[in-house]
């Protein structure tokens, strides 16, 4: 129980890390992210630029802040799209099974044979490198984990006594289902959703560094790194800080889906030290 609750700890103060620059960049920066000073290009960390300043003289701070409402706000539009349209294909599969099951699986398993971030990088070729491009080809990507993990928790429970009890008082298919079944499927996919949102942030950050996340001049971690490849020799600071960003982000929801999963789900308590 003690780890639990430093996973807990350690995960929820990053994330409030994350979602605050998140938030404080949406509606404030110490200065313009877009705003170009040659004078001040490639200026250490200091007084007047706590983080430095990149090649065109724009503040890093700046950037990172703005940077963390863009992938902030990616990822939870990305994760809300790939947990309603999983849970929808999960309960479908797992509690209607036969033909049902068969094609909806038959379609998700061919997804699953792609690698999340490789599946997204054909679909965001295909939809355009933009905001919206990335949203639907992640959402498509990372969609069918969570169908798995739905339709596996659906298949346990449909065969409990309180369905068959449900059916018994006439109530229908749909009701009981949704009255009885997704509740009870609520804790693996708030699990699910919490540790995906790391992952949604890391893939965002990997299609923004190879050109295909959203487009400069906004700033995102991974244009921000890849931007300060050719510069690590002389400023190093342009690849440490979007670096710890996605560090931090990617530590902080895996720990904080850690903890939840130890909380959820009673089995693991006894197994936590």
């Amino acid at each position: 129980m003690r780890l639990a609750r430093a996973n807990l700890y350690i995960g929820a103060a990053l994330v409030a890390l994350i979602v605050g620059a998140g938030l404080l960049g949406l509606f404030w920066t110490p200065y313009d992210p877009l705003g170009v000073s040659i004078r001040a290009r490639f200026l250490p960390p200091g007084a007047a630029h706590w983080l430095g300043t990149d090649e065109f003289g724009r503040d890093v701070l700046s950037r990172l802040l703005a940077a963390s409402a863009v992938s902030l706000r990616v990822s939870v539009i990305t994760v809300a799209f790939a947990v309603a349209a999983g849970t929808v294909i999960g309960l479908a599969a797992g509690f209607f099974r036969g033909w049902v099951d068969r094609l909806l699986m038959m379609v998700n398993d061919a997804l699953l044979a792609f690698p999340g971030t490789l599946l997204a990088l054909g679909l965001v070729a295909v939809l355009g490198a933009n905001e919206d491009g990335i949203i639907l080809a992640l959402g498509i990507a990372y969609a069918p984990s969570v169908a798995r993990v739905v339709r596996g928790s659906v298949l346990g429970l449909r065969e409990r006594e309180f369905v068959e009890a449900s059916r018994v008082l006439g109530n229908g298919e749909w009701f009981t289902l949704l009255r009885h079944v997704l509740p009870n499927c609520a804790a693996p996919i708030i699990v699910l959703a919490t540790s995906m949102l790391g992952l949604v942030m890391l893939s965002e950050s990997a299609l923004s560094f190879l050109g295909l996340g959203v487009p400069p001049p906004a700033a995102t971690w991974g244009n921000m790194l890849a931007a300060a490849r050719p510069n690590l020799g002389t400023a190093s600071w342009l690849g440490i800080f979007p670096g710890l960003a996605i560090a931090a982000a990617l530590l902080g929801f895996n720990l904080l889906g850690d903890a939840l999963r130890d909380w959820l789900d009673p089995r693991m308590a006894g197994g936590t030290s």
